[in-house]
């Protein structure tokens, strides 16, 4: 049995949630939505390119819940998840989840997203094990802190290493798939890197390394 790690945005889902969840925020009023998103739009631009400090945009993201319990959040996640999100899966990435599992591997999804968004979305996927940013919560509310080593660039890396000394695992056949530039401390460190629908930076990377490029849709 070997892991199957996957990353979440613009991998296995055909957009970002953070950014999605953004403009739900602001659906529903937890945001001023102009301002808000025209602020998440240039966080997102930094990305892109590599340059996000990602403890800035959680700062930004996080603020709108600040005082919210996680049921009140998630009461409002489940329905976005459904509506919002599960449209926008790729049929490829369910097949090949489901070729990983028939072939006895242990999936593994692994986000630079909310860890209360990437856990909806995941148990959609039909995948319960799940690294990525936890929040902080006092007195039973989110406090707009996160907790821990953020599951960005080489922070990725680090919480991988942590859950695979925890869970007795190795990194021995790993698969890794992802679409970002950011992600590539961590597709170096696998056994087989698997690049789907890659950023441009992340494409030329995935040609000088000769990993294979998948077209998900």
């Amino acid at each position: 049995m070997a892991l199957a790690i996957f990353d979440l945005d613009e991998t296995l889902i055909d957009g970002d949630c953070a950014s999605l969840w953004s403009h739900e925020m602001a659906k529903i009023g937890w945001v001023d939505g102009e301002s808000f998103l025209r602020k998440d739009a240039e966080l997102m631009a930094e990305y892109a390119f590599g340059r996000l400090a990602m403890e800035d945009y959680m700062a930004f993201s996080l603020a709108p819940l600040v005082g919210r319990t996680a049921e009140e959040v998630a009461h409002v996640v489940a329905p976005f998840v459904e509506d919002v999100i599960e449209p926008l899966i790729y049929s490829d990435a369910m097949r090949c989840i489901t070729a990983h599992r028939m072939a006895g591997d242990r999936i593994l999804v692994i986000s630079a997203s909310a860890h209360f968004l990437v856990s909806a979305i995941a148990e959609r996927l039909g995948i319960d094990e799940v690294l990525a940013i936890d929040l902080e919560e006092r007195h039973g509310f989110y406090s707009g802190a996160t907790r821990g080593v953020l599951t960005y660039r080489e922070g990725k890396v680090r919480r991988l290493e942590q859950w695979l000394a925890d869970q007795g695992e190795s990194l021995a056949g790993a698969h890794f798939y992802s679409d970002s530039i950011n992600d590539l401390p961590l597709l170096q460190r696998v056994d087989f890197a698997h690049v789907v629908n890659p950023d441009p930076m992340l494409a030329e990377q995935a040609q000088r390394e000769g990993w294979p490029v998948l077209r998900w849709s």
